[in-house]
């Protein structure tokens, strides 16, 4: 347990290092300070008032936990809900901060840009698998408690789910709503100084793709530690095997911090490759790494839980590659879809919709042949530690993520204060390179989550090995189809909520922007100033508001089905959520992002630019990806794993 300890101590030192850094780098005029003190200030209080709105769920679960499973899964309820908040608030925080610096750093060049980027999204990425590995590792170490651990991956999957849903709720509704009006309605241009709700789309980036993303992969991390520790013990009763996945974890950490050393821009300027660098210099070194400890701390079929771990690691490549020739605008994919956009809106949102179910097929591939490549080698330990080694690699591809709204936030920070279009320039290559990183960590987050609840539905049907609920698990048992019928709609309908809130938060916001430019005389020529807090409590309200029944359903699903059809019908919703809910999430996700490089690809110059009828057709396309990908889509992986985790929880009164 040394290992994991002294990991975790590193990865949290090493974010407080780069904490210090970014906090020394120069912020700029005071129009620039103004503005992203406005957004540090809608993006905190949002963030509180979420966690306020949260506890009021916590607590009683908590307490119910107690009663029922005992007081350390309600401790370890507590610590991971309470660490999945703290690495998303402490991150979010950092990533405010840096936005600003990194637009100041844009007038030296694309190169200091890029690194006061990257290390600011490098706090969040360390803080969270940092402190994943820690309250885990510690939890475990104090109470040796296997199912307690259950209960920690419980709080920080409700933390998740919320985060994701109530983010990501924000942040589109914001969007969505400031585009409607300003670029379609007024043809101003994006973060336009004069539009009232440029403040909250800002906020939003940063509720929506830092924090939320932060907790998304919390809660995965964890979650999938605590599934192979679960497995290993149900399976092998061996401690080394049980605490062998938290090794993987540390070693990992280490080599994600000697990566983010190589995350240098190249003498051809081009940024994704400097990215991949780092990525691939981590991988390699993980890798290098896992086959001693693997030697060392397995005793059984060494080899082949190292090849499992190995397939985890090929199954992130093989996700960054795909996702990236969905999502970049150097592949055909995107390019269609701009070219679509040129006979009218309805030919842009086919296009859109067909490349979101045709990027379908291969990730689902992957993570089917990687599941049964992994079960040859090692069984169900082999796809635990297969899902573990994807996982591993959590810190760098947060860092890659996170440095999407930073920069998104950076070219807001410089069109709203009219900086040079030089200046503009190194943002928006930023940000077009940042909704690509976006999109590649959102395949890997699902990518990831469809393997670790695999390892978790296994660990559910382990729990029931011993029972006659086992011996009739079958597809010709009637509960089993139903319960695969349940399990199915489960990823539909919450998607459908959740693209129901974004549309009533546009709608919120699309009306308190027309009064604005309505009613404030002066506002459309500049000589006005915009009322930016009124959109951002309005948003934040929505929000809050509309993520409380999309939330529940993953909560209460289980519950309703397990204690009146049993735990065959149970097991049965667990599969079918996961198999829709990966297709739903991906398709959601890839196609939103695809739609938002389209607009992008035009408005760089291709098929008229900005103004054109291409342009205004790619605009309606990137209103309705912005909620399939920053929305819908990414809750769902939170959600199905909820399904998995309460189902685990419930499991013992069952049977």
């Amino acid at each position: 347990m040394t290992l994991p300890l002294i990991a975790s101590a590193l990865a949290i030192l090493y974010s407080l290092y780069l904490i210090r850094w970014v906090l020394k780098q120069p912020k700029g005029s005071p129009e620039m300070i103004e503005i992203a003190n406005a957004i540090a200030e809608g993006s905190s209080a949002y963030l509180k008032r979420q966690t306020i709105n949260i506890s009021f769920l916590a607590i009683p679960i908590a307490i119910l936990l107690a009663y029922f499973l005992g007081l350390n899964t309600a401790i370890g309820f507590i610590l991971g809900a309470a660490a999945s908040a703290i690495a998303g608030f402490l991150g979010m925080n950092i990533a405010v901060r840096t936005n600003l610096r990194t637009a100041q750093a844009a007038k030296k060049g694309l190169k200091s840009a890029l690194e006061t980027a990257f290390k600011g999204g490098s706090v969040t990425g360390m803080l969270v698998v940092g402190l994943a590995l820690l309250v885990v590792s510690l939890f475990y170490l104090f109470t040796q408690d296997l199912q307690a651990l259950i209960g920690l991956g419980f709080g920080s999957s409700l933390i998740s789910v919320f985060a994701r849903l109530g983010g990501g709720i924000y942040t589109k509704g914001a969007d969505v709503g400031t585009d409607m009006v300003g670029k379609i309605e007024k043809d101003i241009p994006e973060d336009d100084p004069r539009n009232p709700g440029v403040i909250a789309d800002l906020v939003g980036d940063n509720v929506g793709d830092c924090a939320g993303m932060a907790a998304d992969l919390f809660e995965t991390y964890a979650i999938t530690l605590i599934a192979a520790m679960l497995l290993a013990d149900i399976i092998f009763k061996q401690p080394n095997l049980v605490t062998y996945p938290l090794t993987l974890g540390a070693i990992a950490i280490l080599s994600s911090i000697i990566g983010s050393f190589f995350v240098k821009l190249p003498k051809s300027k081009k940024i994704m490759p400097a990215l991949y660098k780092g990525l691939i210099v981590s991988s390699i070194l993980a890798l290098i790494l896992f086959y001693p400890a693997t030697m060392a701390l397995t005793n059984i079929s060494n080899l082949a839980v190292y090849l499992s771990s190995f397939i985890g690691i090929l199954t992130t490549a093989l996700f960054v590659v795909i996702t990236e020739y969905y999502t970049s605008r150097s592949f055909k994919p995107v390019k269609s879809i701009a070219e679509a956009s040129t006979t009218g809106h309805g030919t842009n949102i086919i296009a859109g919709l067909s490349i979101s179910l045709k990027a379908t097929f291969l990730p689902v591939l992957v993570i089917a042949l990687a599941s049964l490549a992994a079960y040859q080698l090692a069984g169900l330990f082999g796809v635990a530690i297969a899902a573990t080694s994807m996982l591993s690699l959590t810190g760098i591809m947060v860092a890659i993520d996170s440095f999407g709204p930073i920069t998104d936030n950076a070219g807001g920070i410089v069109e709203m204060t009219k900086q040079p279009a030089k200046i503009r320039q190194v943002t928006d290559s930023l940000d077009a390179v940042g909704n690509t990183t976006k999109a590649i960590t959102k395949g890997y987050a699902i990518g990831s989550a469809g393997l670790a609840a695999l390892v978790l539905f296994s660990a559910y049907t382990q729990e029931l090995s011993h029972t006659t609920a086992a011996m009739n698990f079958n597809l010709g048992n009637p509960y089993i189809i139903t319960g695969l019928f349940i399990g199915a709609s489960l990823s539909y309908l919450f998607a459908a909520y959740s693209m129901e809130a974004v549309g009533k938060t546009a709608m919120a916001i699309v009306k308190e922007v027309r009064r604005q430019f309505k009613q404030i005389k002066g506002l459309m020529e500049g000589t006005a100033k915009p009322e930016y807090s009124r959109c951002v409590d309005i948003v934040t309200q929505a929000a809050l508001k509309q993520m409380i029944v999309p939330a529940l359903i993953p909560v209460i699903a289980p519950l309703i089905v397990g204690f009146t059809l049993g735990p065959q019908a149970l097991g049965g919703l667990l599969i079918g959520s996961i198999l829709t809910g990966i297709f739903v999430a991906i398709s959601m996700t890839t196609g939103g992002a695809a739609w938002d490089n389209a607009k992008k690809y035009i408005e760089a110059g291709k098929f008229g630019g900005k103004g054109s009828l291409a342009h205004q057709a790619a605009v309606t396309g990137d209103t309705v990806g912005d909620p399939y990908k920053d929305t819908a889509g990414p809750a769902i992986n939170p959600m199905i794993k909820i399904l998995n985790v309460i189902a685990l929880l419930i499991a013992g009164f069952l049977t």
